[in-house]
């Protein structure tokens, strides 16, 4: 197992990327707790490069799906949450209660929530369209600004004004 990181520059501030046998594993919003940088692996720049130009692409504007080798590790119930996440179009929203009844547990939107908070593999897996049942903004790692970013990002096209 070859572990390594590396740090992306991007306009929410610098995100920490982990790779593990060439798959992506992390993508960290915020800086690394001690407990977290212990399993960053060592850093490189190497192997990277299509990660960065991806999210250099997103930030831009121009990417609107990403086309990496994945591996994230959970349960079933949060693999099966993030792959639904996935499918979220990019510029769009879902409720907690519509992911929840999309894999199979109608009245998990609690679980759903908490599954979406422990996504590893934050702007990838767009856990950021993920909005309360009213449409509000609600719970995100990163922040409700950073949410509000990344909405503002894929609405852009969207919006009259």
């Amino acid at each position: 197992m070859s572990r390594t990181h590396t740090v992306v520059p991007s306009p929410i501030g610098p995100l920490t990327v982990v790779r593990e046998d060439g798959a992506l594993v992390r993508l960290l919003l915020n800086p690394p707790t001690e407990a977290e940088r212990e399993n960053l692996g060592a850093r490189s720049e190497k192997g990277f490069e299509d990660v960065v130009r991806q999210l250099d692409e997103y930030f831009a504007g121009g990417r609107t799906a990403f086309d990496l080798p994945l591996r994230p590790a959970g349960t079933g119930f949060e693999l099966a949450v993030w792959e639904q996440l996935t499918r979220i179009p990019y510029g769009r929203t879902r409720t907690y209660g519509a992911v929840a009844k999309a894999v199979g547990e109608p009245g998990g939107a609690q679980a759903v929530g908490a599954a979406s908070g422990r996504n590893p593999l934050a702007i990838v897996v767009p856990c950021h369209r993920v909005v309360g049942a009213d449409g509000t903004l609600v719970g995100f790692g990163g922040g409700l600004p950073r949410k509000r970013f990344l909405l503002d990002l894929e609405q852009r096209d969207d919006r009259l004004f």
